[in-house]
């Protein structure tokens, strides 16, 4: 099979290049990857910036695609399934924090940007029908920290009020839809006027260009102040100034650390 893999000897310190093909061990699966996606971890192992680094690792945390070969033990999964992959390895019992052996697929173990990915079975569910195989490939790894974001540590509630920043970023137009389904009042924060329209078209209630400098302001006389800020766009700072000290429980997240440099 072939695989892109982390190279830092070369320029461009990826390269595509063909490998074994592994039978699974027992509590493995053997997937046939028909999407994946790319998200800024991949970019961070490219440019150095991301832990335990090791060069021949494929890289890829997201994917989906068919089960072709099932490890011994396995049950409840069956060959010629489609299923989409939780990319999170070893959390732990405590849902506050992970444990020391958490590991995320694709670095520093192989991940989804190859013909075949073995995972545990207990990271395989059933792709849901609707979504194609694109679809399901870009869900885990930004849709499962949106969703912990909000629900989990958020505590979001129908009612509260939701500002989001950075929307143009992939959990933050997660969260912004996860929100909005529990009938959170959301308003976002983007530098593009155009991202700002696609979010009022999926329901968001207000957004504000952060490049602005009165932006706060105006987030503050639209909605009073926020309940809870999922920040994606570093914007921790001024976003802590509209938060509605009023409220019992105001929540500022922060979810990601925005980009280090520009794709290349």
């Amino acid at each position: 099979m072939k695989g892109i893999v982390l190279n830092r000897e070369l320029e461009n310190k990826i390269e595509l290049k063909s490998l074994n093909s592994l039978s699974p061990r027992p509590g493995e699966v053997k997937i046939q990857i028909k999407a994946a996606a790319l998200n800024h971890r991949d970019e961070w192992c490219r440019q150095g910036l991301y832990p335990n680094l090791k060069n021949g690792v494929v890289l890829g945390s997201d994917g989906a695609g068919v089960i072709s070969e099932l490890g011994a033990g396995v049950s409840g999964l069956e060959v010629g399934q489609e299923v989409i992959i939780n990319p999170a390895l070893n959390w732990g019992q405590n849902q506050k924090v992970q444990s020391k052996d958490f590991q995320i697929l694709g670095m520093p173990g192989n991940g989804a940007l190859a013909e075949e990915l073995l995972v545990p079975a207990d990271r395989v569910h059933l792709k849901p029908s609707h979504l194609t195989f694109e679809s399901a490939a870009a869900l885990p790894l930004a849709g499962l920290t949106a969703f912990r974001a909000l629900t989990y540590q958020g505590n979001c509630q129908p009612g509260e009020k939701v500002l989001i920043t950075g929307f143009g970023g992939g959990v933050a137009q997660f969260a912004a839809q996860f929100a909005i389904g529990l009938q959170a009042e959301v308003h976002v924060s983007s530098s593009s006027e155009d991202k700002i329209q696609k979010a009022l078209g999926l329901g968001v209630k207000a957004g504000f260009n952060y490049k602005n400098e009165n932006w706060t302001d105006q987030a503050l006389e639209q909605a009073g102040g926020f309940d809870l800020i999922i920040d994606g766009g570093n914007c921790a700072q001024e976003a802590t100034t509209v938060v509605d000290l009023t409220g019992d429980y105001p929540v500022v997240i922060r979810e990601g650390r925005g980009d280090p440099t520009p794709f290349k």
